[in-house]
């Protein structure tokens, strides 16, 4: 009977669009781990020095407050509100550590209905909203579900003998080459062949900065790690071989043994992923750091494009009426957020969000044509620095104050132009972009609110409707 209750009460949340499920999307170190913490944090805090003019209901005084309460899958790890906070508040304060898998968190938020049906009936309405939390790396990986081996492993190859992949991956594409595909499978020369190709991958990505990482489950295994599904690698020159020998490799053959992990990987972890979490979104939030592959060139920018690209492909979108939002959820408003919008002087925000805007241009324009609702902002879920001014050489220049996270030294520096539009070729020639990280700011307790830059628009933009 209770879980009978429970799912009826689910059902009626959703019916009168009282439920939102929300993505948090974004690749490593863009900053979901302290997005999610802060924006947990401004909520059971309001009206604790919260700065949220801008969200509506705070606005208007209907805000009434809001609580964590268990979340609806118990198979799934909880999000780490409470470990979080303990890093933000530690002396000194430190960056949380970032999830590795996939979590969630559920908060019941209660507010006074002012323009929805609910006023007539409820003087309080209670929102509940669901949290989930995915690495990005992951999303890169739905893409595969429409290719074959043949075909990802073309793909990929392609990938790797370009620039800058190139030259870290020469040797062992090369000795790939003098492997027969068709020869006798053995686990343990395989295994050796994908712990080289997973250490490309961590090379890839934690020293090259580069975004675009398949399979992403390689570098951020979770329960799988050590698991022959895990123990697959793309084949040079497939395309080369003879059809009919491609189709009839056996199970025996090492060909036949990677088409077989291959897609397995697909059917167990791809598609049980995509099943049970992705298609229950109904809002989502796809935040990018757009600084650091600006400091890393022009390689690592246009491969920030790539896995955006990519990994937007994979959403189903579509304005949410009553039946789809009891049995089909589909992605209506979607936030692109430009992170750690503090490491620029203020006046730089506008280029940030333009050049974020280029990024997703061709993915925009598609979703314009499917009516969905898309916000783009730069946002600093957890502010770090002090904006003013400074003379350097008789004139006024804008500058941030901040604890550099690499030496714990406070500086204060003009950090640098972002552009406005995508840089060519002769912008990375002439230009050097040095963005440095900083280290948060120290808080006196877990009930204090976080400081921030527009997390108060984004909850509008995600919320604002559904507490009208």
């Amino acid at each position: 009977m209770k879980k009978l209750k429970n799912k009826t009460n689910e059902w009626f949340n959703r019916s009168i669009d009282q439920h939102v499920t929300l993505a948090v999307t974004g690749l490593s170190r863009s900053g979901k781990t302290a997005f999610i913490t802060s924006l947990v944090n401004q909520l059971i805090n309001e009206g604790n020095g919260a700065q949220l003019s801008f969200f509506n209901p705070v606005h208007q005084g209907r805000f009434i407050g809001a609580k964590r309460v268990p979340q609806k899958h118990f198979n799934v790890a909880r999000f780490d509100f409470d470990q979080a906070m303990t890093a933000f508040c530690a002396e000194p304060a430190t960056w949380p550590e970032p999830t590795h898998g996939i979590s969630e968190l559920r908060l019941a938020i209660r507010y006074q209905p002012e323009a929805s049906l609910l006023k007539y009936a409820t003087d309080m309405a209670t929102l509940y909203l669901d949290i989930t939390d995915y690495p990005g790396e992951w999303l890169l990986d739905l893409p595969m579900m429409n290719l074959s081996f043949k075909d990802w492993s073309a793909q990929t190859c392609e990938l790797l003998s370009q620039s800058p992949r190139q030259a870290a991956a020469a040797d062992f594409i090369e000795k790939l080459k003098q492997v027969d595909p068709l020869q006798k499978a053995d686990e343990d020369f395989l295994a050796i062949l994908s712990l080289e190709y997973t250490q490309l991958l961590h090379h890839f990505r934690y020293e090259l900065g580069l975004s675009v990482i398949q399979p992403g489950r390689f570098i951020l295994p979770g329960e799988l790690a050590g698991a022959p599904v895990l123990q697959f690698i793309p084949f040079p020159g497939l395309e080369l071989l003879d059809n009919e020998l491609y189709q009839k490799a056996g199970d025996d053959t090492l060909l036949g043994m990677l088409k077989a992990r291959y897609q397995a990987y697909k059917q167990d972890v791809v598609a049980k992923f995509y099943k049970q979490h992705f298609v229950n979104f109904d809002r989502q939030i796809v935040l990018a750091d757009c600084l650091t592959p600006l400091n890393n060139g022009r390689e690592s920018f246009a491969d920030l494009q790539q896995a955006i690209a990519l990994i937007m492909q994979s959403y189903q979108y579509g304005r949410s009426g009553l039946l789809s939002r009891l049995f089909s959820p589909k992605i209506d408003r979607l936030l692109f957020a430009a992170t750690k919008a503090d490491h620029v002087t203020p006046e730089q925000h506008p280029h940030l969000v333009a050049l974020l805007n280029q990024l997703i241009h061709g993915t925009r324009q598609e979703l314009n044509f499917e009516a969905i609702d898309i916000k783009t902002l730069a946002i600093a879920a957890v502010k770090t620095t002090k904006a003013g001014k400074s003379l350097h050489q008789g004139e006024e220049v804008p500058v941030i104050q901040g604890r550099r996270l690499s030496d714990n030294q406070t500086i204060t520096v003009f950090p640098g132009t972002v552009p406005a539009k995508l840089p060519k070729a002769q912008y990375w020639q002439q230009m050097a972009f040095n963005f440095i990280a900083f280290a948060p700011g120290e808080l006196h307790g877990a009930g204090e609110s976080l400081p921030h830059v527009r997390m108060d628009q984004v909850l509008e933009f995600l919320l604002g409707d559904k507490m009208a």
